[in-house]
C-alpha cells in the first residue's frame, strides 16, 4: 500500500478550492439536464444525427491516428536524445496551439486556393475527420511514445542478440510490451476527435447531417438554432460521461492502478 506522504495542512484549502473549481461547473450541468425528457432529447432525429456523425467520424479518424500515430510513437522513442526530443516538441505543437489555428491551417492547405484545392475536401465529411486527426494525433503519440520509452530496449537487445529481424522485434517485442500505452492513447485519442471543435467549425462548417458533430450541435443550439437547449443539454451530459469513462478504461490500463 502506498504511503500517504506528509503534506502541510495548509495546503488543503487551496486544494479543495482547485478540485471545486473543476466539478462546480460540471454539477452545475448535470443539475440542469431534464431528466424526464433526457432519452427523447438524446434519441431526437437532431441529436442522432449529431452523435451518429461524431462517431463515425471519430472513429475514422482514430483508425487514421493509430496507422500514423503507432509508428511515429517508435520512431521519436527510438530515436537518439536530440532527435527525439524535436520531433516530440513538434508532435506537442497541436496541443498548445488555439484549434482555431488548426482550422485555418488546413483551411490553407485544403481550400480553394491552398496546395491541394484540387481535392475539394473543405465543408465536407472528410474535412471533420482530418480535422479530428489533426487535434487528437499527438495524443496517441505521445501516451505510445512515453509508453515505448518506459519498457526500455533490454528485451529487443537480447532479441537482436539471439539473430531476431527488426520486424520481428517490433512485432513480437516492442508492440506487445507498449500494449497498455497504445490502448490508452487510442482511447485517449477517440476522446479527443468526438469532442473536437475549433478546427472543425472553421475547416468543415457546421452543415446539420453533413459535418454538424456533437460539439456543434450543443453550439449551434445555444446560440438558438438546431436543437433544441434541452437537448444541447442531453449531449453535453453524454460527452460528459464518455470522458469519465475514458478515464476509467484507461487508467485500467495503466499497469499497477489499484495494487
Amino acid at each position: 500500500m502506498r504511503a500517504a506522504g506528509y503534506v502541510p495542512r495548509w495546503l488543503i484549502v487551496p486544494a479543495v478550492v482547485g478540485l471545486l473549481f473543476l466539478l462546480v461547473p460540471l454539477t452545475a450541468l448535470i443539475v440542469r439536464v431534464e431528466w424526464a425528457t433526457l432519452w427523447s432529447d438524446i434519441t431526437s432525429d437532431a441529436a442522432l444525427s449529431a452523435l451518429g456523425l461524431s462517431l463515425s467520424t471519430g472513429a475514422v479518424a482514430t483508425a487514421i491516428c493509430a496507422i500514423v500515430g503507432v509508428p511515429l510513437a517508435v520512431l521519436i522513442a527510438r530515436s537518439p536524445v536530440r532527435v527525439a526530443a524535436l520531433l516530440r516538441a513538434l508532435v506537442t505543437v497541436p496541443l498548445v496551439l488555439p484549434p482555431m489555428v488548426g482550422g485555418v491551417a488546413l483551411l490553407y492547405l485544403f481550400g480553394r486556393n491552398g496546395w491541394f484545392g484540387a481535392l475539394g475536401l473543405p465543408f465536407s465529411t472528410p474535412a471533420v475527420v482530418l480535422a479530428q486527426v489533426f487535434v487528437a494525433l499527438p495524443f496517441l503519440v505521445l501516451a505510445v511514445e512515453g509508453a515505448l520509452r518506459s519498457t526500455g530496449v533490454e528485451f529487443e537487445r537480447a532479441a537482436a542478440s539471439l539473430g531476431a529481424s527488426r520486424a520481428t522485434i517490433l512485432r513480437r517485442i516492442t508492440l506487445p510490451l507498449a500494449a497498455p500505452g497504445i490502448v490508452a492513447g487510442v482511447v485517449l485519442c477517440f476522446a479527443r476527435a468526438i469532442g473536437e471543435f475549433g478546427a472543425t467549425a472553421l475547416f468543415a462548417g457546421n452543415r446539420p447531417g453533413v459535418t454538424q458533430t456533437m460539439p456543434l450541435a450543443i453550439y449551434t443550439a445555444f446560440n438558438g438554432a438546431g436543437v433544441s437547449q434541452g437537448t444541447a443539454v442531453a449531449l453535453s451530459l453524454l460527452l460528459l460521461v464518455t470522458a469519465v469513462a475514458v478515464l476509467l478504461l484507461v487508467r485500467g490500463w495503466r499497469p499497477g492502478v489499484g495494487r
